[in-house]
């Protein structure tokens, strides 16, 4: 976990586009962080930003996020917006000279994702996709065992995510309003939970899937409520994603090599008042060989998050969490995995 000490540089100075309840997770997160702190909010209100920055100790408010973006006391934005808003406002934020850290999906479809990307090269910015779960320790150490062949070659990938915010006929349980449930602003459980079985199956793969075939039901307000979908990897592996927003909250994933499992929970956060996350891992093709279990320290992912993008953007320091071709491939085959799903046919990714 990053540290600080006297000879570091002054925290990375983040500005937040918008007021969602995810953005206010990610200012609690961050507090008290000495790599990075945030020092602005905006919204396209004042009155909003007023109120959300005096509930969470921010500095500032700024009326606009045109207004975030011209102050020169911002050197880097996290933009938790909805998903049809990513592409338009990192762009922006690339070109006013801001280093970006996006939320998940990073944009709706590959060529949104390759513009963003071309545009923070153009302006000399780092741009990179958020997902909280990346830089745990868990998820660092999962690379890490895949890297050293600690299941041997992977084959199989099991990656599932899920939470309740429909009933089991596709009503809103709370506000249908929410931004998750409206199909104009990229919502629905593949742009939200399956962000997250497809960025795990992409890990454990290695490599982008070539095809997929998926099914889904719908909500009544129109987005998907649930979506399973199967990857095909040219390297033969074989990943089955779901995610539904229809259920009870559960999240797991298991990697299956010609040598060895894996287990994980690839989780967001350590569960309240716990210390460490566990992965589990069996070396061996033996069914009777026992599983070991790795208990990896854990913390607020979104402070873990935004420490490792502030030590990127400061020192060039190690990165954990999705790199630019991971993030090109998890929005080609999100994509593919919507194409899909209306009708069972195979898509290539």
């Amino acid at each position: 976990m990053p540290s600080a000490d006297a000879a570091s540089p002054s925290p990375l100075r983040v500005g937040i586009l918008g007021a969602a309840n995810i953005a206010r997770a990610f200012a609690r997160g961050v507090a008290g962080s000495a790599l990075a702190s945030v020092e602005a909010v905006a919204s396209r209100g004042a009155a909003k930003a007023e109120a959300f920055a005096a509930e969470l100790g921010i500095p500032r408010a700024l009326p606009s996020y045109e207004a975030l973006l011209a102050d020169p006391a911002i050197e880097a934005v996290y933009i938790p917006l909805p998903n049809d808003l990513h592409a338009e406002w990192a762009i922006r934020a690339c070109a006013a000279g801001k280093h970006v850290l996006c939320e998940k999906p990073i944009a709706i479809g590959e060529a949104d994702a390759r513009a963003m990307f071309d545009a923070a090269r153009r302006h000399g910015v780092v741009l990179r996709e958020a997902y909280p779960y990346m830089a745990q320790p868990q998820t660092v150490e999962l690379r890490r065992l895949l890297a050293e062949g600690a299941v041997g070659r992977v084959q199989m990938i099991t990656a599932a995510f899920g939470f309740r915010l429909v009933t089991t006929d596709g009503a809103p349980v709370g506000d249908p309003a929410n931004i998750r449930l409206l199909p104009d602003r990229g919502g629905g459980a593949l742009l939200d939970a399956g962000t997250y079985a497809v960025s795990l199956a992409r890990i454990a793969a290695g490599e982008r899937p070539a095809r997929v075939q998926a099914t889904r039901r719908l909500a009544t307000t129109g987005v998907d409520a649930a979506v399973a979908a199967t990857l095909e990897f040219p390297s033969g592996a074989i990943a089955q994603v779901n995610c539904s927003m229809a259920v009870a909250a559960h999240r797991h994933a298991l990697v299956v090599g010609d040598a060895g499992v894996i287990e994980t929970g690839y989780s967001n956060h350590a569960l309240p008042g716990a210390s460490t996350l566990p992965l589990r891992v069996r070396r061996g093709i033996q069914g009777t060989l026992p599983m070991e279990t790795i208990d990896l320290p854990a913390g607020d992912g979104f402070r873990l998050e935004a420490e490792s993008f502030a030590s990127l953007v400061r020192g060039g320091g190690e990165w954990h969490g999705a790199s630019e071709a991971e993030s090109l491939d998890i929005a080609a085959t999100l994509a593919a995995i919507a194409r899909s799903a209306p009708d069972g046919e195979w898509a290539q990714v």
